[in-house]
């Protein structure tokens, strides 16, 4: 794609979060613009750490209005592994296979993610996770608190 503006730089922190895997998942990224920063999160019932990692990066890739420069910072390797090894690639050449032919997990969401990737330019850097990183504490919180709301949701639901 060719705009005649410069892209914005901006940055994303991101991280997933499942209470059993499978089981009730959150996820929650921090976006971030100059000044200008949004929390975003959400979760879903049966899910897996890894497909909550992803839709971490998916929902914030998503929330851009045109293509940017995007630093996103994860603390799965699954998912900045995927992209920084090529991974992803292969997948994809090998009709979502991984190489030892056996599918691709999540692939939909993979699928998702690598054509938003090309959508922006994009950087993934791997963080120390449950360590020091505010930012990426801040995501653990959030997508702790997703599911926590879902859960809530659901005691309400059975009531109801």
């Amino acid at each position: 794609m060719f705009y005649n503006r410069r892209m914005k730089r901006v940055t994303l922190y991101t991280d997933g979060a499942c209470s059993g895997n499978p089981g009730p998942g959150g996820w929650g990224a921090v976006l971030i613009y100059g000044e200008h920063s949004t929390k975003l999160s959400g979760g879903e019932i049966g899910t897996t750490n890894n497909r909550m990692e992803i839709t971490a990066v998916i929902e914030g890739l998503k929330r851009l209005k045109y293509p940017c420069e995007v630093d996103v910072y994860s603390d799965s390797a699954y998912t900045v592994n995927a992209f920084e090894n090529g991974w992803v690639y292969a997948w994809e050449k090998n009709g979502w296979k991984k190489a030892d032919k056996k599918p691709v997990l999540n692939e939909e969401l993979w699928k998702e993610l690598l054509d938003l990737a090309r959508v922006h330019k994009v950087s993934f850097h791997k963080v120390k996770g449950h360590a020091d990183n505010e930012l990426n504490n801040t995501c653990d919180e959030l997508a702790r608190a997703a599911i926590e709301d879902l859960r809530k949701k659901l005691i309400k639901n059975d009531i109801d």
